[in-house]
């Protein structure tokens, strides 16, 4: 009887464990995986309308989350696009410009990052691969909220021929926290798969408390390479490989978190820094570097380095099963500042108020709650120059300060058809923006293209 009884209350004090246990995986705050590829294009992949690269993970996360389709990063080139992403703020205001190996900047030490604020709530916080705001100790990841690095420093292809400045001695290293561990320069074909390696090593160490990954994946920035695994597997040729492959690693991301019972707390984002490179500088086309390397806009016109469409829409999928409804899709204007915002809240931190935070909590949005956007006007920046502006389906273009281009994105997103001329106090309107976006933040409105 006595070992009857000892037998219930230790099967009792078992199950009351494992009841509160459960309690706190439904209170802990959410863990967060931000993947950030290279200049992927907004028709790269299959669900973005791609007629021969697959991507069936990345289809997965369409289809039980929700899918973007006029999602901006907030510049058109990789340094200010990745500092507006982790501090919620357009790179006019602390971040304009690219950063190379000869730079002595970075994203100045008093900006606030993501990272900063979820590491002050208690998630672990890991950077993967590309960082590129900066290489010297004081401007690295782990300068910058992150408890771990592992990645490039800067763009894959920052060394001789493809950036005829620099010399001999400006070396590609792979870091490891701040110091560098190896020299990477032209073997970059197991980019890819090295990286997800590590991010899905730090979830596993990490699984008992929550945690901020950002995968900032290399590819497809060229010089592009896919490891033998993923070579010739696609239609698309090379490019289809490591399109492919990044799809592999969002399917690992997946697996991971399903297998360590993460799934149904963790929000999974899936983005690019800016669209596709088109129409190769000759630089560029060395070192087996093909012209037809460079990315799909779809349907936008322009790519990378532009001020059109296909230079800042990029393909978003954001997901978290049991909180983001599956299947849906929107057409509401959100930007990779709001992913500061609303991330940053979803892990209980309060967002900063001694600066402009230009981005928003799009949350009600994932959820279904509400289907309407923050209805703030959308600012282009070339570097620190201002050359556009979207509100609505209305998106106006100064590149050329003295011929307007007015454009209807809702019928016209290919920008073929431009209609200031029937829409005069449209182009007021929307100039009006600009010019007081101009005066408060420095940007430049002239010609620069």
């Amino acid at each position: 009887m006595i070992k009857l009884l000892l037998f219930c209350y230790l099967l009792l004090t078992f199950l009351s464990g494992c009841s509160t246990d459960s309690s706190l995986s439904k209170t802990r705050p959410p863990n967060i995986v931000l993947i950030f590829t290279d200049d992927l294009g907004y028709g790269d992949l299959s669900n973005y309308g791609h007629p021969t690269i697959r991507t069936p993970h990345l289809e997965r996360m369409a289809r039980e989350g929700i899918k973007f389709t006029s999602f901006y990063a907030a510049a058109p080139v990789c340094t200010p696009s990745r500092a507006a992403l982790l501090t919620g703020r357009y790179p006019i205001r602390h971040t304009p410009f690219n950063f190379g190996p000869e730079s002595t900047k970075g994203l100045p030490t008093d900006e606030v990052t993501i990272a900063d604020l979820l590491s002050e709530q208690g998630y672990a916080t890991m950077a993967v691969g590309k960082w590129h705001l900066g290489h010297l100790p004081e401007y690295l990841p782990t300068a910058n909220g992150f408890d771990q690095f592992y990645g490039l420093p800067y763009s894959n292809d920052m060394i001789l021929p493809w950036c005829p400045w620099l010399s001999e001695t400006d070396t590609l290293f792979m870091y490891e926290d701040d110091q560098p561990i190896r020299v990477v320069n032209y073997e970059q074909e197991g980019l890819t798969e090295t990286y997800t390696e590590r991010a899905v090593q730090f979830i596993s160490d990490h699984q008992e408390k929550p945690f901020f990954l950002y995968l900032a994946h290399s590819m497809p920035h060229l010089p592009i390479s896919a490891s033998e695994r993923f070579r010739g597997t696609s239609k698309g040729g090379l490019y289809g490989d490591v399109i492919e492959a990044l799809d592999w690693s969002t399917g690992e991301i997946l697996n991971t978190l399903e297998e360590l019972g993460l799934d149904d707390n963790t929000i999974l984002v899936f983005t690019s820094d800016n669209g596709p490179w088109q129409d190769l500088p000759d630089r560029m086309l060395q070192r087996g570097v093909e012209p037809w390397h460079g990315g799909s806009a779809g349907p936008l016109r322009g790519a990378k380095a532009t001020t059109w469409e296909g230079g800042f829409r990029v393909p978003c999928m954001v997901r978290w099963p049991g909180e983001i409804p599956a299947g849906q899709v929107s057409d509401v204007t959100v930007t990779t500042m709001d992913l500061f915002v609303t991330l940053a809240q979803l892990g209980g931190a309060a967002i900063p108020t001694d600066r402009p935070i230009d981005g928003h909590n799009v949350w009600p949005l994932l959820t279904g709650e509400v289907t309407a956007g923050p209805g703030d006007p959308f600012f282009y920046l070339w570097l620190d120059s201002l050359q556009a502006v979207r509100e609505g389906p209305w998106k106006l273009r100064l590149a050329d300060p003295e011929r307007p281009q007015l454009y209807h994105l809702d019928r016209d997103p290919g920008e073929q058809y431009n209609v200031a001329e029937q829409y005069p106090e449209q182009v007021e309107a929307l100039r009006e923006q600009m010019v007081t976006f101009s005066l408060e933040t420095g940007a430049k409105m002239s010609k620069t293209e």
